[in-house]
């Protein structure tokens, strides 16, 4: 199975978020290369917020590029098999913690917005940090810390906001 393939199954088993879900399914359909960074019409991203439960924290990274504190995550690869494995590979490589789980369940949200490179149609993912990670910061970030739940809000954008209040409820 292509990892297009296993796009439009992720979606169309994602039950929240029905308007969103079905642009998304409707991009993929109207471009082949949807999924690749090459389609400046919009690409699908993968992406996964990086947790720590039993301290009550979230990884955040500062991008480099953005400027903005953000889950991990990116592009897909020609590597990926899954947008689950895309996800796991940018939360691991961004995070530079190995070991990480991605809650079960599928995606927790979907997230479209608009970057310098064009519209990201993001499929966001909970990854679980195992105990005693320690987290490394990769050349695509200026810095990369753990913050309470609480000050998420303080520092990120909505949508990490929002990604954390759906990654809780799913917890």
């Amino acid at each position: 199975m292509s990892l297009y393939d296993d796009a439009v199954l992720v979606l169309k088993g994602y039950e929240d978020q029905p308007e969103l879900r079905q642009s998304y399914l409707d991009h993929l359909s109207a471009h082949a290369d949807g999924m690749w960074k090459a389609c400046g019409e919009g690409h699908i991203t993968a992406s996964a917020l990086v947790i720590d439960p039993a301290r009550a924290r979230v990884l955040l990274t500062l991008h480099r590029k953005l400027r903005m504190w953000l889950q991990m995550g990116g592009h897909c690869e020609p590597g990926d098999a899954t947008l689950a494995a895309a996800a796991l590979r940018e939360g691991t490589e961004e995070s530079g913690i190995e070991g990480l789980s991605l809650l079960p369940g599928g995606p927790v949200r979907l997230d479209r917005h608009e970057t310098p490179c064009a519209w990201h149609l993001d499929v966001q993912y909970a990854a679980l940090a195992p105990a005693g990670s320690v987290a490394a910061i990769s050349d695509e970030s200026l810095d990369l810390r753990w913050f309470a739940y609480d000050e998420v809000a303080e520092v990120a954008d909505d949508s990490v906001v929002r990604l954390l209040e759906a990654t809780l409820a799913r917890l």
